[in-house]
Order: C-alpha cells, then structure tokens, then sequence
C-alpha cells in the first residue's frame, strides 16, 4: 500500500512539474515586446518626389531636423494612397515618435491618419488636409486666397473679359478644391469671363501639356490659363509652344522653374509658396507637440504673387 502511495505522489508532481513548464512555454511564445517610441525620432510621408514643390518641402524638413537634433525619416507614397498607408504602417513600425503627412488624397488619407491615432502618435499635416482623424495641426498656404489671387491677375490682364482654361489638380486634394474654389470665387462672379475648359491634370507636368493641347483644339480662342500647380502650368507653356499659340499663364507654388520661366517671358505668373519654410514650421511644431506645449490647430504660410520684374 506504502509502495502504491508512493508512485501516485511521484506521478502527481510529474504532472504538476510537466504543467508548470507547459505554461512557461506557453507565455514566451505568445508574448510580444510593446513597441515603443524613439522621442528623436520622426515621420515624414510626402506624396510625391517626383515634383520640385515637395522636394524643398523635403529639403526644409530635413535641415530643421539636423539642426534641432532629430532624425528624420522621409518615405515617397509616389502618388498613391495604397502606399501612403503602407508608408504610415511601416513607420510606425519603427517606432517614429510622431508623423508628417503630406497626403496624396484628403479623403484616402482618413485611413493613414487612424493608423497614427491608434497607435497614439501624434500626427501633422503639411500642404493638403485630411478629411478624417485626429490631426495635431495642419501647416499650409491659404489655398483658397492664392485661387483668388490668381483669379483677380488674369481678370486684370485679361481687362475684365476673356476665355480662360483652367487645369485642376489631383481629384479629391484639399489644395486642389481650395485652389478651385479661390479661383471661381472670382472669375464666376464676371458675366464676362468665361471658363471654357477645366480638366484635371493631376499636378503633373506632362499631364498638363497634354491635357492643354487637347484644350487648345478644342478651343481655339483661349487667352488665359490658370494652373493649379506650376508644373501643370509649365506643361501648358509646352503646349502653347508647340501650337504656336499665346495665352497667359499662371501657376501655383513659386518653384524655381516656374520662376525661371516667368523671368524669361514663357509664363505670366506664379503664386508663390514658400515649401521650405513649411517643412521647417512642421519640425519645429512637431517639437513642441512632444515637448507637451500646444499647437494651433491650423497654421497660415504667407503667398505672394511672382511676376516678371520691370527693369
């Protein structure tokens, strides 16, 4: 009987012992390391490199960081909001402290805006809005004043009448419904000036050169076109090239090239932004958010409007 109690003790602490050392393998396994923030480190999610605008947003970006002893992560969503998402998620996987966005689509980047939200990373917006989440504070020009200031440019070029053609941005882009909207606030009001042509090019220069020659043929009689981007505008002073045509010209940021050309003649106008500038305001406020200080909600970059220089 002693010999039988025994064996069943001996049996009973294997089983306990087995059990303890199952649920220790049980607990490494399926536990994963939190992840967690590196405060020097930041996010920047561009749209595009493909275009010299945010390029020098880049650029601003970067040199504020250097300087202000952050490391600066910039990834190119190259005009896609699939990627853009992609873009946020591994990011945030690297454990950023807080995210830039300059979004492709306002709409598209609610979803890229909620991946920061969930993960509790504060997130800015930079040149285009998000029509969706938590957004820290926005850094922009006054879309809606340079669509005016354009408007108000070409109607007193124009002396208060003529055919205009107007190239639209990227389908569903705050800046390209503000640019619009400052745009037809003003010309729409004018029984005498018509806007015979508006198409979406994207903000893309080989779009707008192609879109403006199939303007040009369908509308013979155009004197002005505004562009809501300066490369859509150089694309369209191509085109005018091309057809041997004339019109005024004006585009959309105050990028070199745009200027360049409108010192040479070949465009009318740009409203100029100051892209470097804004990348640097977005570092500098992305400081402040960590350091626990308040952010306006939304933050104004000056414009102004670059023209030819009379000597």
């Amino acid at each position: 009987m002693k010999k039988l109690m025994k064996l069943v003790s001996v049996a009973m602490i294997t089983t306990m012992t087995v059990g303890v050392l199952v649920g220790c393998g049980s607990s490494s396994t399926t536990s994963t390391p939190s992840k967690k923030s590196d405060s020097k480190k930041i996010g920047m999610v561009v749209s595009t490199l493909n275009n010299p605008f945010f390029v020098t947003l880049k650029a601003g970006a970067e040199a504020k960081a250097k300087e202000l002893g952050y490391q600066l992560l910039v990834v190119d969503s190259q005009n896609d909001s699939s990627k853009e998402l992609s873009n946020v998620q591994d990011l945030l996987q690297k454990g950023v402290s807080a995210i830039i966005l300059n979004p492709v689509d306002s709409d598209a980047a609610q979803s890229s805006v909620m991946e920061a939200n969930n993960e509790k990373i504060p997130l800015i917006t930079v040149d285009r809005k998000s029509n969706g989440g938590e957004v820290v504070c926005h850094i922009a020009s006054d879309n809606v004043k340079g669509g005016e200031m354009a408007g108000n440019f070409i109607k007193e070029q124009l002396g208060d009448k003529g055919n205009i053609a107007e190239l639209q941005g990227t389908t569903g882009a705050s800046a390209t419904r503000d640019r619009g909207k400052g745009f037809h606030n003003i010309v729409d009001v004018d029984k005498n000036l018509k806007v015979v042509s508006s198409q979406p090019a994207d903000f893309d220069r080989q779009k707008g050169l192609t879109v403006t020659e199939n303007m040009l043929q369908s509308n013979s009689n155009i004197q002005a076109i505004f562009a809501q981007n300066d490369e859509m505008a150089l694309g369209a002073v191509k085109a005018l090239g091309t057809s041997g045509k004339k019109a005024i010209v004006v585009g959309f940021d105050g990028g070199d090239d745009a200027k360049k050309a409108v010192d040479a003649g070949e465009m009318t106008a740009t409203v100029a932004q100051q892209p470097k500038l804004m990348g640097s305001m977005a570092i500098e406020n992305v400081k402040k958010i960590l350091s626990g200080a308040s952010v306006a909600k939304e933050i104004g970059v000056d414009l102004k409007l670059y023209v030819k220089t009379k000597k």
